[in-house]
Protein backbone atom coordinates (compact mmCIF):
# COMPACT_ATOMS: atom_id res chain seq x y z
CA UNK A 1 0.00 0.00 0.00
CA UNK A 2 2.03 3.19 -1.01
CA UNK A 3 0.14 6.41 0.25
CA UNK A 4 0.85 9.63 -0.74
CA UNK A 5 -0.09 12.37 1.41
CA UNK A 6 0.05 16.01 0.27
CA UNK A 7 0.30 18.69 2.96
CA UNK A 8 1.53 22.10 2.49
CA UNK A 9 4.36 21.99 5.32
CA UNK A 10 5.31 20.15 8.26
CA UNK A 11 5.62 22.51 10.94
CA UNK A 12 3.44 22.43 14.32
CA UNK A 13 0.11 22.72 14.37
CA UNK A 14 -3.44 19.49 13.78
CA UNK A 15 -2.93 18.77 10.18
CA UNK A 16 1.30 18.08 9.94
CA UNK A 17 0.44 15.71 13.43
CA UNK A 18 -1.93 13.72 11.80
CA UNK A 19 -0.18 13.19 8.63
CA UNK A 20 2.60 12.09 10.50
CA UNK A 21 0.14 9.86 12.74
CA UNK A 22 -0.68 8.08 9.82
CA UNK A 23 2.58 8.09 8.26
CA UNK A 24 3.34 6.11 11.34
CA UNK A 25 0.61 3.74 10.84
CA UNK A 26 1.78 2.61 7.70
CA UNK A 27 5.30 1.94 8.68
CA UNK A 28 4.13 0.07 11.08
CA UNK A 29 2.59 -1.96 8.69
CA UNK A 30 5.90 -1.95 6.35
CA UNK A 31 4.48 0.46 3.89
CA UNK A 32 6.87 3.41 2.99
CA UNK A 33 5.00 6.40 4.00
CA UNK A 34 5.41 9.19 1.35
CA UNK A 35 4.99 12.87 2.20
CA UNK A 36 4.56 15.80 -0.59
CA UNK A 37 5.07 19.05 0.99
CA UNK A 38 7.76 22.27 1.26
CA UNK A 39 9.32 20.48 4.22
CA UNK A 40 9.30 21.88 7.60
CA UNK A 41 10.14 21.31 11.32
CA UNK A 42 8.70 18.50 11.68
CA UNK A 43 10.82 16.47 9.11
CA UNK A 44 13.53 14.42 10.94
CA UNK A 45 10.30 12.84 12.65
CA UNK A 46 8.77 12.07 8.98
CA UNK A 47 12.48 10.55 8.53
CA UNK A 48 12.94 8.96 11.36
CA UNK A 49 9.37 7.00 10.79
CA UNK A 50 11.39 5.62 6.98
CA UNK A 51 9.22 8.28 5.27
CA UNK A 52 9.82 9.43 2.15
CA UNK A 53 9.61 13.20 1.66
CA UNK A 54 9.07 14.91 -2.03
CA UNK A 55 10.11 18.34 -1.44
CA UNK A 56 7.44 21.03 -3.59
CA UNK A 57 6.35 23.84 -2.87
CA UNK A 58 2.58 22.09 -3.32
CA UNK A 59 1.06 24.90 -0.89
CA UNK A 60 1.37 27.55 -3.34
CA UNK A 61 -2.29 29.61 -4.36
CA UNK A 62 -0.44 31.02 -7.40
CA UNK A 63 -2.64 29.52 -10.25
CA UNK A 64 0.80 29.69 -12.78
CA UNK A 65 2.40 26.59 -11.17
CA UNK A 66 -0.75 24.22 -11.33
CA UNK A 67 0.35 22.70 -14.40
CA UNK A 68 3.67 22.08 -12.93
CA UNK A 69 2.85 20.59 -9.70
CA UNK A 70 0.31 18.47 -11.37
CA UNK A 71 3.44 17.23 -13.43
CA UNK A 72 5.69 16.64 -10.46
CA UNK A 73 2.97 14.86 -8.63
CA UNK A 74 2.01 12.57 -11.69
CA UNK A 75 6.08 11.84 -11.92
CA UNK A 76 6.04 10.89 -8.13
CA UNK A 77 2.55 8.54 -8.96
CA UNK A 78 4.50 6.75 -11.58
CA UNK A 79 7.77 6.92 -10.24
CA UNK A 80 6.97 5.44 -6.55
CA UNK A 81 4.44 3.19 -7.34
CA UNK A 82 1.16 5.15 -5.74
CA UNK A 83 -1.32 3.41 -4.91
CA UNK A 84 -3.50 6.13 -3.06
CA UNK A 85 -3.38 10.18 -2.99
CA UNK A 86 -4.46 11.84 0.42
CA UNK A 87 -4.67 15.32 0.20
CA UNK A 88 -4.75 17.71 3.58
CA UNK A 89 -5.51 21.22 2.16
CA UNK A 90 -6.93 23.09 -0.37
CA UNK A 91 -4.26 24.69 -2.62
CA UNK A 92 -2.49 21.50 -2.89
CA UNK A 93 -5.66 19.35 -3.32
CA UNK A 94 -6.30 21.09 -6.59
CA UNK A 95 -2.92 19.40 -8.59
CA UNK A 96 -3.42 16.11 -6.37
CA UNK A 97 -6.62 15.92 -7.62
CA UNK A 98 -5.57 16.16 -11.16
CA UNK A 99 -2.44 14.17 -11.28
CA UNK A 100 -5.06 11.33 -9.43
CA UNK A 101 -7.02 11.34 -12.11
CA UNK A 102 -4.64 11.75 -14.63
CA UNK A 103 -3.05 8.67 -13.39
CA UNK A 104 -6.18 6.67 -12.47
CA UNK A 105 -5.50 6.17 -8.66
CA UNK A 106 -8.28 6.76 -6.06
CA UNK A 107 -8.14 10.37 -4.41
CA UNK A 108 -8.70 11.12 -0.76
CA UNK A 109 -9.35 14.37 1.24
CA UNK A 110 -9.36 15.44 5.07
CA UNK A 111 -11.96 18.38 5.56
CA UNK A 112 -9.72 19.70 8.93
CA UNK A 113 -11.22 22.70 9.31
CA UNK A 114 -14.08 25.04 8.63
CA UNK A 115 -13.69 27.02 5.00
CA UNK A 116 -15.40 30.19 5.42
CA UNK A 117 -17.05 31.21 1.28
CA UNK A 118 -17.43 34.42 1.32
CA UNK A 119 -17.89 34.82 -2.49
CA UNK A 120 -19.03 32.15 -5.09
CA UNK A 121 -15.10 31.75 -6.11
CA UNK A 122 -13.79 30.89 -2.61
CA UNK A 123 -16.72 28.25 -2.72
CA UNK A 124 -15.48 26.82 -5.99
CA UNK A 125 -11.93 26.77 -4.03
CA UNK A 126 -12.78 25.54 -1.36
CA UNK A 127 -15.10 22.88 -3.09
CA UNK A 128 -11.89 20.62 -3.89
CA UNK A 129 -12.14 18.97 -0.53
CA UNK A 130 -15.29 17.71 -1.21
CA UNK A 131 -14.09 16.03 -4.75
CA UNK A 132 -12.69 12.65 -2.70
CA UNK A 133 -13.50 9.53 -4.00
CA UNK A 134 -14.01 9.63 0.16
CA UNK A 135 -14.06 12.39 2.07
CA UNK A 136 -12.68 12.63 5.82
CA UNK A 137 -14.28 14.50 8.41
CA UNK A 138 -12.60 15.19 11.53
CA UNK A 139 -15.95 15.84 13.74
CA UNK A 140 -19.42 15.02 13.24
CA UNK A 141 -19.82 19.42 13.05
CA UNK A 142 -17.71 19.32 10.00
CA UNK A 143 -19.24 15.94 8.33
CA UNK A 144 -22.69 18.25 9.02
CA UNK A 145 -21.12 21.46 7.16
CA UNK A 146 -19.65 19.15 4.42
CA UNK A 147 -23.00 18.64 3.44
CA UNK A 148 -24.94 21.95 3.86
CA UNK A 149 -22.05 23.74 1.97
CA UNK A 150 -21.52 20.83 -0.31
CA UNK A 151 -24.29 19.15 -0.62
CA UNK A 152 -22.03 15.91 -0.95
CA UNK A 153 -23.53 12.86 -0.40
CA UNK A 154 -23.35 11.57 3.26
CA UNK A 155 -22.48 8.10 2.28
CA UNK A 156 -18.99 9.81 0.90
CA UNK A 157 -18.10 10.72 4.05
CA UNK A 158 -16.38 9.28 7.10
CA UNK A 159 -15.97 10.34 10.17
CA UNK A 160 -12.83 10.21 11.99
CA UNK A 161 -11.81 12.67 15.19
CA UNK A 162 -8.23 13.97 15.73
CA UNK A 163 -6.27 11.16 17.66
CA UNK A 164 -4.41 11.54 21.01
CA UNK A 165 -1.26 9.48 21.77
CA UNK A 166 -2.18 8.21 24.50
CA UNK A 167 1.60 7.04 25.54
CA UNK A 168 2.70 10.47 25.04
CA UNK A 169 0.28 12.59 26.77
CA UNK A 170 0.23 10.57 30.21
CA UNK A 171 0.64 12.14 33.50
CA UNK A 172 2.57 9.26 34.22
CA UNK A 173 5.66 10.50 31.93
CA UNK A 174 5.90 13.88 32.97
CA UNK A 175 8.67 14.94 35.90
CA UNK A 176 7.42 17.24 38.92
CA UNK A 177 11.01 18.91 38.63
CA UNK A 178 10.15 19.69 34.89
CA UNK A 179 6.83 20.78 35.88
CA UNK A 180 8.28 23.61 38.13
CA UNK A 181 11.01 24.46 36.03
CA UNK A 182 8.30 25.36 33.72
CA UNK A 183 6.54 27.08 35.66
CA UNK A 184 9.08 29.08 36.74
CA UNK A 185 9.89 29.72 33.45
CA UNK A 186 6.16 31.46 33.23
CA UNK A 187 6.64 33.45 36.16
CA UNK A 188 3.99 31.65 38.04
CA UNK A 189 4.31 32.37 41.77
CA UNK A 190 3.53 29.80 44.30
CA UNK A 191 0.49 31.40 45.33
CA UNK A 192 -0.85 31.64 41.80
CA UNK A 193 -2.76 29.70 38.85
CA UNK A 194 -1.73 29.28 35.26
CA UNK A 195 -4.43 29.53 33.19
CA UNK A 196 -3.15 27.81 29.78
CA UNK A 197 -4.27 28.93 26.48
CA UNK A 198 -2.31 27.15 23.67
CA UNK A 199 -2.62 27.97 19.82
CA UNK A 200 -1.30 29.91 17.97
CA UNK A 201 -1.71 33.86 17.80
CA UNK A 202 -4.53 34.54 15.85
CA UNK A 203 -7.50 36.57 16.87
CA UNK A 204 -10.45 33.70 16.12
CA UNK A 205 -8.33 31.63 18.44
CA UNK A 206 -9.88 34.24 21.44
CA UNK A 207 -6.79 35.25 22.82
CA UNK A 208 -8.63 38.62 23.93
CA UNK A 209 -11.71 37.03 25.04
CA UNK A 210 -8.95 35.25 27.59
CA UNK A 211 -7.54 38.54 28.63
CA UNK A 212 -10.60 40.14 29.81
CA UNK A 213 -11.81 37.67 30.97
CA UNK A 214 -8.69 37.54 33.25
CA UNK A 215 -8.88 41.00 34.34
CA UNK A 216 -13.02 39.87 35.85
CA UNK A 217 -10.75 37.11 38.45
CA UNK A 218 -10.53 38.18 41.79
CA UNK A 219 -7.69 35.39 42.37
CA UNK A 220 -3.95 35.50 41.42
CA UNK A 221 -3.55 33.63 38.04
CA UNK A 222 -1.07 34.29 34.87
CA UNK A 223 -2.50 33.70 31.46
CA UNK A 224 0.00 31.64 29.50
CA UNK A 225 -0.70 32.46 25.58
CA UNK A 226 1.43 29.13 23.97
CA UNK A 227 1.67 29.43 20.46
CA UNK A 228 3.20 30.76 17.27
CA UNK A 229 2.43 34.27 16.43
CA UNK A 230 3.32 33.79 12.83
CA UNK A 231 4.46 37.48 11.84
CA UNK A 232 1.25 38.66 13.40
CA UNK A 233 3.21 41.53 15.04
CA UNK A 234 -0.06 43.79 14.57
CA UNK A 235 -1.97 41.39 16.75
CA UNK A 236 0.72 41.40 19.19
CA UNK A 237 1.08 44.74 20.47
CA UNK A 238 -2.83 44.58 20.08
CA UNK A 239 -2.49 41.79 22.64
CA UNK A 240 -0.71 43.86 24.86
CA UNK A 241 -2.05 47.02 24.06
CA UNK A 242 -5.71 45.66 25.53
CA UNK A 243 -3.36 44.15 28.83
CA UNK A 244 -2.12 47.34 29.25
CA UNK A 245 -5.47 49.18 28.87
CA UNK A 246 -6.66 46.72 31.97
CA UNK A 247 -3.51 47.34 34.02
CA UNK A 248 -2.89 43.21 33.64
CA UNK A 249 0.17 43.50 31.66
CA UNK A 250 2.47 41.63 34.22
CA UNK A 251 -0.26 38.67 34.26
CA UNK A 252 0.45 37.72 30.33
CA UNK A 253 3.11 35.22 29.58
CA UNK A 254 3.64 34.95 25.76
CA UNK A 255 6.30 32.10 25.67
CA UNK A 256 6.10 31.81 21.93
CA UNK A 257 6.40 28.00 20.31
CA UNK A 258 7.15 25.27 22.68
CA UNK A 259 6.79 21.38 21.42
CA UNK A 260 6.78 19.89 24.91
CA UNK A 261 2.99 19.89 24.84
CA UNK A 262 2.28 17.57 27.64
CA UNK A 263 4.49 19.25 29.71
CA UNK A 264 2.87 22.44 28.90
CA UNK A 265 -0.29 20.48 29.85
CA UNK A 266 0.68 19.66 33.05
CA UNK A 267 2.47 22.60 33.90
CA UNK A 268 -0.87 24.24 33.92
CA UNK A 269 -4.10 24.31 36.64
CA UNK A 270 -7.01 25.12 33.90
CA UNK A 271 -6.57 24.78 29.52
CA UNK A 272 -9.11 27.34 28.18
CA UNK A 273 -10.35 27.17 23.89
CA UNK A 274 -11.86 30.46 23.63
CA UNK A 275 -12.31 30.89 20.22
CA UNK A 276 -14.88 32.93 19.09
CA UNK A 277 -15.07 31.12 15.43
CA UNK A 278 -15.79 27.32 15.81
CA UNK A 279 -13.36 24.92 15.67
CA UNK A 280 -13.85 21.85 13.69
CA UNK A 281 -11.78 19.90 16.16
CA UNK A 282 -10.04 21.64 18.55
CA UNK A 283 -7.25 18.96 19.54
CA UNK A 284 -6.11 20.55 22.35
CA UNK A 285 -9.29 19.97 24.21
CA UNK A 286 -8.99 16.45 23.79
CA UNK A 287 -5.52 16.67 24.97
CA UNK A 288 -5.79 18.24 28.29
CA UNK A 289 -8.93 15.77 29.29
CA UNK A 290 -5.45 13.21 28.38
CA UNK A 291 -3.58 14.79 30.73
CA UNK A 292 -6.43 14.92 33.14
CA UNK A 293 -6.69 18.83 33.09
CA UNK A 294 -9.99 20.46 33.21
CA UNK A 295 -10.85 22.42 30.21
CA UNK A 296 -12.79 25.10 29.33
CA UNK A 297 -13.89 25.88 24.92
CA UNK A 298 -16.47 27.85 23.89
CA UNK A 299 -19.66 26.00 23.19
CA UNK A 300 -19.55 25.66 19.38
CA UNK A 301 -17.95 23.53 16.97
CA UNK A 302 -15.98 20.29 18.02
CA UNK A 303 -15.40 20.75 21.67
CA UNK A 304 -19.25 20.34 21.60
CA UNK A 305 -18.56 16.64 20.57
CA UNK A 306 -15.19 16.01 22.68
CA UNK A 307 -15.95 17.86 26.17
CA UNK A 308 -18.68 16.43 28.76
CA UNK A 309 -19.93 19.11 29.93
CA UNK A 310 -19.55 19.50 33.87
CA UNK A 311 -17.54 16.52 33.82
CA UNK A 312 -14.89 16.78 32.23
CA UNK A 313 -14.86 20.71 31.47
CA UNK A 314 -17.24 23.30 30.47
CA UNK A 315 -18.65 25.31 27.74
CA UNK A 316 -19.59 28.70 27.87
CA UNK A 317 -21.19 31.15 25.33
CA UNK A 318 -18.39 32.14 22.27
CA UNK A 319 -16.76 35.80 23.04
CA UNK A 320 -18.34 36.29 26.87
CA UNK A 321 -15.29 36.86 28.55
CA UNK A 322 -17.47 36.85 32.20
CA UNK A 323 -18.89 33.72 31.21
CA UNK A 324 -15.50 32.41 30.43
CA UNK A 325 -13.77 34.20 33.85
CA UNK A 326 -16.54 32.44 35.67
CA UNK A 327 -15.91 28.68 34.02
CA UNK A 328 -12.39 29.62 35.23
CA UNK A 329 -13.11 30.10 38.69
CA UNK A 330 -15.29 27.07 39.04
CA UNK A 331 -12.78 25.07 37.05
CA UNK A 332 -10.07 26.29 39.63
CA UNK A 333 -11.76 25.06 42.48
CA UNK A 334 -13.51 21.91 41.25
CA UNK A 335 -13.72 19.64 44.01
CA UNK A 336 -15.39 16.47 42.05
CA UNK A 337 -12.88 17.14 39.12
CA UNK A 338 -12.13 13.27 38.08
CA UNK A 339 -9.09 13.53 35.96
CA UNK A 340 -9.17 9.77 35.56
CA UNK A 341 -13.13 9.68 34.32
CA UNK A 342 -11.48 12.39 31.69
CA UNK A 343 -8.53 10.48 30.64
CA UNK A 344 -10.73 7.72 30.07
CA UNK A 345 -13.27 9.17 28.31
CA UNK A 346 -10.28 10.56 25.55
CA UNK A 347 -9.39 6.57 25.54
CA UNK A 348 -12.38 5.40 24.89
CA UNK A 349 -13.52 7.96 21.70
CA UNK A 350 -10.56 9.94 20.80
CA UNK A 351 -7.13 7.81 20.57
CA UNK A 352 -4.67 7.96 17.99
CA UNK A 353 -5.23 3.99 17.68
CA UNK A 354 -8.13 4.74 16.67
CA UNK A 355 -7.51 7.03 13.86
CA UNK A 356 -5.15 5.43 12.45
CA UNK A 357 -6.94 2.64 12.43
CA UNK A 358 -10.14 4.15 11.01
CA UNK A 359 -8.06 5.94 8.11
CA UNK A 360 -6.63 2.61 7.08
CA UNK A 361 -9.52 1.06 6.24
CA UNK A 362 -10.46 4.17 4.38
CA UNK A 363 -7.82 3.34 2.22
CA UNK A 364 -8.45 -0.41 2.24
CA UNK A 365 -11.99 0.21 1.38
CA UNK A 366 -10.85 2.62 -1.88
CA UNK A 367 -8.44 -0.39 -2.71
CA UNK A 368 -9.92 -4.00 -2.35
Amino acid sequence: MNILQIVPELNSGGVERTTLEIAEALFKQGFTPHICSQGGRLEPEFVELGAKLHCLNIGSKNPLKYSAHKKALIKIIKDEKIDLIHARSRAPAWPAYAAARAAGRPFVTTYHGIYNASSRLKRHYNAIMAKGDLVIANSEYTKSHIIKEHRLDPGKIRVIPRGVDMALFDPKTVYPEDIKKLRNSWDVGTDEKAILLPGRLTRWKGQLVAIRALAALPIACKLILLGDAQDRTAYQAEIKKLAANLGIVQQIVMPGHFSNVPLALMAADIVIAPSIKPEAFGRVVTEAQAMGRPVIASNHGGPMETIISEKTGFLVDPNDNLLLAHAIKRGLNWPAYDPKFARDHVRQKYSKKQLQTKTLEVYSELLM
